[in-house]
């Protein structure tokens, strides 16, 4: 903690640092004019914040922080007066700390670029280095407490005045920035982080809360009326109507969406530390929470006519494995106290809702602890018997590998990575699953067979071998699947595939035979194998989707039209009864 108190003070040493910020889940952050910079791999915990404000002269203060911000002020030998602003939601702390008054110091030639951290005054440095070895001893100057919190960018920038700049004042001001065609932000609303910085700034987050709860009206109407008929998607485009998404189908709804409006709608919800992203690269993902208009996953992006906005709305309960009537066989699998489990399919057929009703199955029968990694995070799983740890990429961490590698040291039973989409994550995962932990993923792989063969690609050709014998006993199931829209095209039904980890298919990974896993798939029905085809045919027996409509997705037209008439091999399928409660209707068009 000493060593965290001295870099906060060598940050606010440096001249081109305005204002160093701590939050409770956050990595610790100076803010210099390229963004914000992590001054710190680990993100805090609250004790850990509230063990610094104490350092920082805050021990009469801690007991009664609230949400209404308390400023005190202390003085750091060679530094000068350090303001304190500090609020405190439940466990969230959020602290930032800028220089009133600096002590004077000889002039020094003014170097470009700024001096890095560690170089520039050294008397400073030297200074903050016995300021944090007496963190005990700093002097209080004059605390000011404000009970009236500030509301608006106008008002924070007001509360921000008397930071004091030194050298920075003569300096021009520099022009606007466009973040749109013909349009500017105000430098008020862009405080970013570094390009390629993939952690959240700790000022950013408090603002990043506050636009969440600010859902334009308009928008919030369109993503209410979108769940009230059902749709699992809704789509905003500039000069466009809106589109919702029913049983697969884009439906209009509404009127043309001019360009003004649109940009309206969306720029208010896209998070601070993601307007330098939309701004660079054209696109931005993050999750959206709002009383009325719910949660959802919201993918923003600029086009030829204006701005673009795709909203996968995400439903307010988490779906359980008997609600989406999913085999019994999933259920089964998490019974396993180490291993692998693919969730695989096409993008937008329902791999994010599945993997979701897993981990809710596990997080009500287990008192283990639950990792997940996401990007964003969509089902927000409430506590029940299991623990739940829930980390966002760019928001709680800086990346798939860099979670999943700390996630190692947290004392896990199961590990959730949102998406297995990289060799680093891919070997993270497997090698988790190699150690006592049972590891859960999903794919973008047209069938259960085809992902192991995608599993061991990614990997060099010198490599394969051994990734093949760690599969070979690690990997539990596979569930591939297909959402189909049903007779009346009000819904969608899934249509399961299924390829459980036993002997034989082992067997066939170790020694490279994955071309035969076809027909281990015809003659496995007894080891709780369940084809594609059989399952599609099952929904059609049933009656809830038309056969053209399943035949679109099956694996083999000849076997699906004769699963269909019940003859051959289907029809002495035991399973097949019950395999046409495999097409539960999805709440939503997951994925």
């Amino acid at each position: 903690m000493t060593f965290l108190v001295q870099k906060i003070l060598r940050a606010l040493a440096r001249e081109d640092v305005s204002e160093c910020a701590l939050v409770t889940g956050r990595f610790p952050a100076a803010r210099a004019p390229d963004g914000w910079n992590a001054l710190s791999d680990d993100a805090l915990g609250g004790d850990e914040v509230l063990a610094i404000l104490v350092a920082f002269g805050g021990d009469r203060h801690v007991d009664r922080l609230g949400e209404a911000p308390i400023q005190w002020q202390f003085r750091s030998r060679g530094l000068g007066v350090v303001v304190a602003s500090v609020t405190r939601r439940g466990d969230d702390v959020r602290a930032r700390f800028t220089v009133r008054e600096r002590e004077s110091a000889p002039a020094q030639p003014r170097k470009e670029p700024a001096p890095k951290e560690g170089h520039g005054n050294q008397q400073v440095l030297r200074d903050a280095h016995h300021h944090a070895a007496h963190a005990a001893q700093v002097a209080p100057v004059a605390p000011v407490v404000h009970v009236k919190e500030a509301h608006d960018d106008g008002a924070r920038e007001a509360a921000r005045k008397p930071t004091v700049r030194l050298k920075k004042a003569e300096e021009p001001a520099k022009p606007r920035r466009s973040i749109a065609p013909g349009r500017s932000v105000a430098p008020a609303k862009r405080k970013t982080i570094a390009p390629g910085d993939g952690v959240r700034s700790p000022e950013a987050a408090p603002q990043h809360a506050r636009r969440e709860r600010r859902v334009p009206a308009a928008l919030a109407d369109l993503v209410v009326s979108a769940r009230g008929r059902g749709a699992s998607d809704l789509h905003v485009v500039a000069d466009r109507p809106a589109s919702i998404r029913l049983a697969g189908q884009l439906v209009p709804a509404g009127q043309p969406i001019s360009a003004r409006l649109a940009e309206e709608l969306l720029l208010p919800i896209i998070p601070e530390r993601l307007l330098e992203a939309l701004e660079a690269h054209g696109s931005c993902d993050f999750a959206l929470s709002d009383p009325k208009a719910g949660r959802a996953r919201v993918n923003v992006t600029r086009q030829r006519t204006g701005y673009k906005g795709c909203f996968r709305l995400i439903p307010a309960e988490v779906p359980t494995l008997a609600g989406l009537e999913l085999p019994e066989e999933i259920a089964k699998a998490t019974r396993h106290h180490q291993g692998l489990i693919v969730v695989t399919g096409p993008t937008g057929h329902g791999k994010t809702t599945t993997l979701a009703a897993i981990v809710d199955h596990i997080n009500a029968t287990t008192t283990h602890h639950i990792v997940t990694v996401e990007d964003p995070v969509e089902y927000v799983h409430p506590r029940r018997r299991a623990m739940m740890s829930q980390r966002e990429v760019g928001t709680h961490t800086r990346s798939f590998q860099r979670a999943l590698k700390g996630s190692l040291r947290e004392d896990p039973d199961v590990i959730v990575v949102g998406e297995l989409r990289d060799l680093e994550t891919v070997a993270m995962a497997v090698a988790a699953s190699e150690t006592g932990h049972l590891v859960l993923g999903t794919m973008n792989t047209p069938s259960a067979a085809k992902t192991i063969d995608r599993l061991i690609d990614l990997f060099p050709p010198g490599d394969q071998a051994q990734v093949r014998r760690t599969l070979a006993g690690g990997l539990k199931l596979v569930i591939g699947q297909r959402l189909v829209a049903s007779v009346d095209r009000k819904r969608v039904h899934v249509a399961v595939e299924l390829l459980t980890g036993t002997v034989a298919l082992w067997n066939l990974i170790r020694e490279e035979k994955t071309y035969q896993i076809p027909s281990l798939q015809q003659r496995g029905k007894s080891l709780g194998i369940v084809r594609l085809d059989d399952s599609l045919a099952a929904l059609v027996r049933a009656g809830k989707v038309d056969e053209s409509e399943a035949a679109a997705f099956a694996e083999s037209p000849e076997t699906f039209a004769t699963a269909v008439r019940g003859q051959g091999a289907a029809a002495a399928d035991p399973a097949a009864p019950r395999a046409g409660l495999l097409g539960g209707m999805f709440a939503r068009k997951g994925g």
